[in-house]
């Protein structure tokens, strides 16, 4: 989330480019130097530029790229057409086919929400958060329930918490407290490029193993730093007497009502021993994301025969999506991202991007009927 104040929680060093190529005119310190910020950044002694410097650095790669890009346009079918295959996709342009051996699907993540839960101008997901809170209808209740324990809960209880300084910020989730991240160097080691080929070739069962292990480098886990700024927060309201902060843990949040003018959410203890209703002027979901299935975009001339098992696509170590054999030969399909149970915790990351893209790249180019035009993104 592009929040005020947020900031990247990888190095810069694991930009689109610098692994694979460090003296690149695409790296975010060739970005500085083209902004003029260079020694400005150096002094700052930081590891991690803010979220908004980081987004602008990729507005910037990407105004550099030179072959045909088409933003704002949506893949509505692939199809498979003998010895090549066929994108269809549409746009305010309309609608236009494009033909290629070779397809790149980086098909990213959906928001998630608990079963039942309906989206108004006063329930939604976090993904678009600044957007919503500001199509709130009104806020006259001055309450915000957030409901969520990771990352992205803990910044919107800090935004909320910030930036209206009157309401009241309740956030409900089912653990007994935030868990800190772990991004001790050793961890981190599973992000990087070599862990990739240890994950692709350990057993199925110690590849579960590993994932459920480090699930809480990336997932479900916030940064102690504002773990410990929350309950700094908490604290300094019981000195003063004067509580905004309302942190419910061991909980289960239930939308039971709606109006035009507010949200009422039950809070219930998980042990059956506390209920309370809370009346909100918006109820922020931050219940994370879930993967994209290639499948929503292969049509029935695409034979995905061996392709997916038990749901999760079988992927080769250059990413490429396991087709048949004369499917494979003239070209192939590859998955950017989606892929961590084959090739780890960084298959979808920013961490392991410019080696992802090189390992896909190498692997077209190295195909023998590949040529080099008509590319098209």
């Amino acid at each position: 989330m592009l929040l005020p104040g947020t900031d990247m929680q990888i190095s810069f060093l694991k930009d689109l480019v610098t692994q694979r190529d460090p003296v690149s005119s695409y790296s975010f310190l060739n970005y500085l130097h083209d902004r003029g910020r260079l020694s400005a950044f150096i002094n700052l002694s930081t590891f991690t530029p803010s979220r908004h410097e980081f987004h602008d650095y990729l507005s910037w790669a990407a105004g550099r790229v030179t072959v045909p890009v088409s933003y704002g346009t949506s893949v509505e079918r692939i199809s498979w057409n003998g010895d090549h295959y066929e994108v269809t996709t549409s746009s305010s342009r309309g609608q236009e086919i494009l033909r290629a051996r070779s397809v790149v699907l980086g098909t990213g993540i959906r928001p998630h929400l608990p079963e039942g839960v309906e989206t108004s101008a006063r329930v939604f997901h976090n993904h678009q958060l600044i957007s919503h809170l500001a199509q709130v209808p009104s806020l006259d209740h001055r309450t915000f329930v957030v409901v969520g324990a990771g990352q992205s809960a803990a910044e919107v209880v800090k935004h909320l918490y910030d930036t209206y300084p009157e309401a009241q910020i309740h956030n409900s989730f089912r653990g007994f407290g935030y868990t800190p991240s772990d991004s001790t160097p050793f961890a981190n080691q599973i992000f990087d490029p070599e862990a990739v080929d240890g994950h692709y070739t350990a057993p199925a069962e110690l590849k579960r193993e590993l994932l459920v292990k480090h699930r809480l480098t990336n997932y479900s886990a916030v940064d102690e730093d504002l773990i410990n700024e929350l309950y700094q927060h908490c604290y300094d309201e019981q000195v003063a007497g004067i509580r905004r902060l309302h942190v419910h843990k061991v909980t289960r949040a239930e939308i039971t009502g709606q109006t035009d003018d507010h949200v009422t959410v039950q809070i219930s203890d998980l042990a059956d021993r506390d209920t309370r209703n809370v009346t909100a002027d918006a109820v922020i979901y931050a219940t994370g994301f879930r993967p994209s299935s290639p499948c929503d975009l292969l049509d029935s001339t695409v034979d995905v025969t061996g392709a997916f098992v038990d749901g999760l696509s079988v992927v080769d170590r250059d990413y490429r999506l396991h087709l048949p054999r004369e499917t494979n030969q003239v070209g192939g399909i590859y998955l950017n991202g989606n892929v961590e149970h084959s090739h780890g915790l960084t298959s979808s990351l920013l961490s392991n991007v410019a080696i992802r893209a090189q390992d896909i790249l190498t692997s077209i180019t190295d195909n023998p009927v590949t040529t080099k035009e008509n590319n098209h993104v």
